[in-house]
């Protein structure tokens, strides 16, 4: 067994609390190992019996303003950031108990759940791990939107984005997904918005938990509203590829292949794993010794 890469959980429950960023709401979130197969799984602790959600692509019920994921009407909402974490450490098994219907928003990055994993502890499961590896191209197009996966000896993601706004511009940003690299340069970029966007949201009754602490706000006039400026010149585009990191893995299983997206979404990234399954003759599976 010891010659295989194998599945992983955490060694002990660890806990964190904060605000949903859409919904305003606090929650408390606590993270329990998990037994070998048991995947991502989300508990809801405030409803009758507790009722789960799996973290998996075929639970996807919104990608408007992130992803939702639901099961005979219980939903968990805004979960890319910490779906982004586990796949960041190459943890595989885990349960996921919340009081509310939306994970906190934190600082708008995933720097505490980095770190609340890192507290936990990172557990070898003796079952190795099975992986997607990507054959064949495949792609998705629409406009300016793409996305793609080469064939890859590593899991790698490749992402590009572009904005008017002169603190952005065109951005772009490849990344090999080690829990190394992912510590060190995705984990603390924080979402971001634009504030003409936010005044629209609030007024609609969304984005009621977001704060200059939650994330960063660009003004209207090519500068940013947060005093202590950026944590990276390519903060953005680092944001967008954990969010992508998020997203791609509700896939079930981790990938070898190189993922490229340019201008997308949490939509469009759904979309792109529906092709992903329809295309089943680009990619197999296998269990991948060290």
């Amino acid at each position: 067994m010891n010659n295989y890469i194998c599945q992983k959980t955490i060694e002990k429950a660890v806990s964190c609390s904060g605000t949903g960023a859409h919904s305003g709401k606090k929650v408390n979130l606590t993270l329990k190992p998990a037994p070998v197969n048991n995947g991502i799984k989300f508990v809801r602790t405030d409803l009758p019996n507790s009722p789960e959600v799996k973290g998996l692509f075929n639970k996807v019920v919104d990608t408007s303003m992130a992803t939702v994921i639901g099961h005979d009407g219980v939903i968990v909402s805004t979960i890319e950031h910490l779906m982004a974490s586990f796949a960041g450490f190459g943890i595989d098994n885990v349960i996921v108990e919340l009081d509310n219907y939306e994970l906190p928003i934190l600082d708008g990055s995933a720097e505490l759940y980095a770190s609340i994993l890192e507290e936990a502890g990172i557990k070898d499961l003796e079952t190795p791990r099975c992986f997607f590896v990507v054959n064949e191209k495949i792609e998705l197009c629409e406009g300016e939107k793409k996305v793609t996966v080469y064939p890859s000896d590593v899991y790698k993601l490749t992402c590009m984005i572009d904005f008017s706004h002169p603190m952005i511009g065109r951005q772009e940003i490849d990344v090999e997904i080690t829990s190394e690299n992912f510590r060190k340069e995705i984990a603390s970029a924080r979402t971001f918005g634009f504030f003409q966007d936010l005044e629209y949201l609030k007024m609609y009754g969304l984005a009621r938990g977001v704060t200059l602490d939650s994330g960063i706000a660009f003004d209207n006039e090519g500068g940013i509203l947060n005093e202590s400026g950026l944590r990276f010149e390519n903060e953005c585009v680092r944001h967008k590829l954990l969010d992508c990191l998020g997203d791609f893995s509700l896939i079930g299983m981790p990938i070898l292949g190189h993922i490229v997206t340019e201008k997308s979404g949490h939509d469009f990234n759904y979309q792109f794993i529906k092709k992903f399954f329809n295309q089943r003759k680009a990619w197999g599976t296998c269990e991948v010794k060290i």
